[in-house]
């Protein structure tokens, strides 16, 4: 077992998943600041990856910016895994709380992040013709992430590695589920405001006539 700084903890698990993520475990670090922190990184490198890559590799129109988007692609999606892998893995007998899931699933999202701010500083150096270096940063962080998470989620459940890909898969299927009830909810609370507003406006109506 090591000792480090909580930083030093985070460095230890990106580097070292395997054990870092058991030992993490094993000594109750993780700090839930540094996890705070890190989804804060994730909106602002999806902030950045959609207006500041270079004019070359950017699809999208910088010109009109809704930042509701990019919070649901980051903080709602980082929240609603959470949710759903406590849930799934409460069925399933996991050991995981749920504070040690928001943390080893924010520690997993760190490659993905710098490498997606890297791809962006690049993009604005970079020909068309070198676009490979771009994709392989992509790839690179993403697959890293992926495997940091499985190790993260084995680690934090004391899964099997078979059973944390369908405990993974489960709580994808419960990500889509809490969505979709809470597209389904705020529909109807939009229908229950309009009501009341389509009320009151035509008692207001009616008092001034």
């Amino acid at each position: 077992m090591y000792e480090f700084t909580p930083m030093g903890w985070l460095k230890h698990c990106i580097f070292h998943p395997v054990e870092g993520f058991e030992d993490l475990r094993w000594k109750k670090q993780g700090s839930i600041r540094i996890s705070a922190a890190i989804v804060f990184f994730l909106f602002v490198a999806m902030v950045a990856d959609r207006q500041l890559t270079g004019f070359q590799f950017n699809g999208n129109y910088v010109k009109i910016f809704n930042v509701v988007p990019l919070i649901v692609q980051s903080v709602v999606y980082y929240i609603t895994w959470c949710i759903g892998n406590w849930s799934i893995c409460t069925l399933l007998e996991g050991e995981g709380t749920f504070r040690k899931i928001c943390i080893y699933s924010a520690y997993s999202l760190v490659p993905y992040i710098v490498c997606t701010l890297i791809r962006v500083l690049l993009s604005n150096f970079l020909v068309q013709e070198e676009a490979i270096w771009i994709a392989a940063l992509y790839y690179l962080g993403l697959g890293w992430s992926i495997v940091l998470m499985i190790q993260a989620m084995r680690a934090c459940h004391q899964y099997s590695f078979g059973k944390t890909l369908i405990s993974m898969l489960l709580t994808v299927a419960a990500m889509l589920l809490i969505l979709f009830l809470a597209i389904l909810l705020l529909s109807l609370f939009q229908q229950v405001y309009v009501f009341i507003y389509q009320i009151y406006t035509e008692i207001a109506y009616r008092i001034r006539g």
